[in-house]
């Protein structure tokens, strides 16, 4: 007869589930699953992260846009390019509408206090924010969050630029090149010198606290064998620092603003730009926009120049010299020429814009003894400018008031005993100033009249 053989299965099956080999605990799933969440937690987090510094940067360009553009355009013009900006690093056909208008503001910033408040009329600063929200439908879509109810997440960035005016640009010395001072001055707490190279300075100068002497590396500062020792703290007045020279790129806008009087942006008689804002090209005493042209032969004297009027005087040949011989009296009074003009002491230059148009190296001179502008302790008014596409050179003994040249090459320069008082000095090329005296400091009282151009950098 046939036995089936006894099947041992239960002995098997607890073998089998004895058997631990393989197998997984309680714990381990746990800890496998808190994994997978804080994981996904991270996911979550790292491209939240990636996003805001995504908008960051976004932002910053469009605010950068928005200040710039708003110099000499209107608020909402300045809005357009602010947008057109974002929509080029962050396009909406991937990123949503990370920017609108209504996220730009204008307003005024308080560096101290680290504050924005807005002012749709002001062009002092800006405030962008750009974002991605959900119910902007462009949030940043999760990963573990969305298992709790978040499936997106509002991620917003702010910006604020706003805009400033170098001190070394209202008065100072400013050059390209190099900024060469010699022996003997004294310079005020507050004055400024800087160049875009490097400063050269000869011995016995006095840097009282407060002054400012930058140039892209301080190291590059060149002292005489004596250093430090008798250029009385120039050490401490060092700093590092570099700007683009703007206001040399705005020649040609004031040549534009002489010539074309009403000129809607850079016009001598407009008070307002386009935008609504004060015109820095406009000047109060020019009454009428005839120009008066004068003979190249004939140079100017005494009753020469009518006060409240533009003049121009043109050569024919860039090396002929017109004069402002002693006696001439320019007052209130704008003066175009494209000859090389030579400035006579004793004549008297208040309230006027010369506009040399000529890139000879002698484009504008003094033998000896001019004197430019008012002698008013910095008072309101008297201020001249000066402005021209070559070299500035005064032989000996310049007093220089509350006044301002601008040349697109060099300025050579010694100063009276008495020095300078609020003075704006900028050279595209070397600007080298000799003095035994002192420069005083205004502080920029009375120079309201300097053309200028805006800087803007990034405040929060």
């Amino acid at each position: 007869m046939f036995h089936r053989k006894p099947l041992k299965f239960s002995h098997k099956a607890t073998t089998f589930a004895a058997d631990e080999a393989g197998g997984i605990t309680a714990l381990s799933l746990q800890m496998f699953l808190a994994t997978l969440v804080i994981g996904g937690l991270a996911v979550d987090f790292g491209s939240g992260v990636a996003t805001k510094t995504q908008l960051q940067v976004a932002g910053d360009a469009a605010a950068h846009a928005a200040v710039y553009t708003r110099e000499y355009h209107t608020a909402d013009e300045a809005k357009t390019k602010a947008l057109q900006v974002a929509a080029a690093n962050m396009p909406a056909g991937k990123y949503g509408n990370v920017l609108t208008a209504d996220d730009i503001q204008f307003g005024d910033w308080d560096r101290d206090k680290q504050v924005f408040t807005a002012n749709p009329k002001s062009r002092n600063a800006v405030l962008v924010a750009t974002k991605r929200h959900k119910n902007r439908g462009n949030g940043v879509g999760t990963y573990m969050l969305g298992l709790v109810g978040y499936d997106e997440l509002d991620v917003t960035s702010g910006t604020v630029f706003e805009t400033y005016y170098p001190m070394c640009f209202r008065e100072g010395f400013v050059a390209q090149d190099r900024v060469e001072v010699q022996s003997g001055s004294h310079y005020g707490a507050g004055f400024c010198i800087h160049s875009q190279n490097y400063v050269k300075a000869s011995s016995n100068n006095q840097f009282d606290p407060g002054t400012v002497v930058s140039m892209p590396d301080k190291s590059d500062v060149e002292l005489p064998n004596s250093g430090f020792a008798t250029n009385t703290g120039l050490e401490a007045a060092l700093r590092d620092g570099s700007y683009k020279i703007r206001i040399l790129n705005r020649i040609n806008d004031i040549y534009t603003g002489l010539m074309d009087p009403k000129h809607s942006t850079f016009g001598v008689m407009t008070p307002t730009m386009p935008n609504g804002d004060p015109n820095e090209y406009y000047r109060s005493y020019i009454k009428k926009f005839q120009v008066i042209n004068l003979n190249y032969k004939m140079d100017a004297e005494g009753g020469t120049f009518t006060q409240n009027r533009i003049h121009e005087v043109r050569c024919k040949q860039d090396k002929w010299t017109y004069d402002l011989k002693p006696g001439t009296d320019l007052r209130n009074a704008v003066l175009i020429t494209d000859c090389r003009l030579t400035i006579h002491s004793g004549a008297r230059i208040e309230d006027a814009v010369i506009f040399v148009d000529n890139a000879d190296d002698t484009a504008v001179r003094a033998p000896a003894a001019v004197v430019i502008g008012k002698d008013d302790d910095c008072a309101e008014g008297g201020d001249v400018q000066i402005v021209t596409r070559g070299s500035v050179s005064f032989a000996s003994d310049a007093s220089i008031y509350g006044s301002q040249i601008i040349a697109a090459k060099d300025i050579s320069l010694t100063a009276s005993a008495d020095g300078l008082e609020g003075v704006s000095l900028v050279a595209g090329g070397i600007l080298d100033v000799t003095s035994n005296g002192g420069y005083g400091f205004c502080g920029g009282a009375g120079m309201n009249n300097n053309y200028e151009a805006a800087y803007f950098r990034l405040a929060k």
